[in-house]
């Protein structure tokens, strides 16, 4: 198993820092390459470029009371859920999807079913353990 995560290009974990103007401010972020990638298709999906998604990830963040003490742990964050939103069919994989388009209460507790359900199989294999 793990030669197939120590087998991958280097250059995936590599950090990189980005620097771009929020609101009239200078700011930078230090993400990986695979991160970084994550974050240009969803750009992408929203006809954005990245400086532009993080603004706006940014801003309707803290239009919804969470504090962004650490963004760039925010950002890996939506980065996962992205893909993981994908891999449990909840978020179509094609590039064509306008994400404000969708349902996204209507996904959140789908999303949410499926952690519940996860967790009870998890609790129900560590008895039988």
């Amino acid at each position: 198993m793990c030669r197939l995560f120590i087998g991958a290009d280097p250059k995936l974990w590599e950090s990189v820092t980005r620097s771009f103007r929020m609101d009239g401010m200078v700011t930078s972020v230090r993400l990986e390459h695979m991160f970084w990638n994550v974050l240009e298709d969803l750009a992408g999906r929203q006809d954005l470029n990245v400086p532009q998604l993080l603004h706006q990830l940014y801003n309707e963040s803290i239009d919804e009371g969470h504090d962004l003490g650490n963004f760039t742990s925010f950002l890996r964050v939506c980065c996962l859920r992205f893909i993981d939103l994908q891999l449990h069919g909840l978020l179509a994989a094609e590039t064509s999807n306008d994400i404000d388009a969708l349902p996204a209460e209507e996904i959140l507790q789908q999303e949410q079913k499926h952690r519940d359900a996860s967790k009870n199989r998890r609790a129900v294999n560590s008895k039988q353990h």
